[in-house]
């Protein structure tokens, strides 16, 4: 998945996967994933993406900065 800002281009195929967290089954309504990226220019994001049920219904990419991303990575 590719996200655009006015500046940045937050890619999922060019960045590195730093931690993928997943909830449920596959298949499941309810189910979700959560991926932390980095990109080679050093930038953070997470991509979220899940079934109809979950939180996360619409796949989306959030920039996240260090400290935040840093954060999220300890709490999950």
């Amino acid at each position: 998945m590719v996200k655009k800002t006015k500046t940045k281009t937050y890619d999922t195929a060019t960045a590195s996967v730093v931690k993928k967290v997943t909830c449920g089954n596959f298949g499941d309504p309810a189910g979700y994933e959560m991926t932390m990226y980095l990109t080679p220019e050093g930038e953070y994001f997470l991509y979220t993406f899940g079934g109809e049920a979950s939180p996360y219904a619409k796949e989306n990419i959030t920039a996240y900065p260090k400290a935040k991303a840093q954060d999220w990575l300890k709490n999950n």
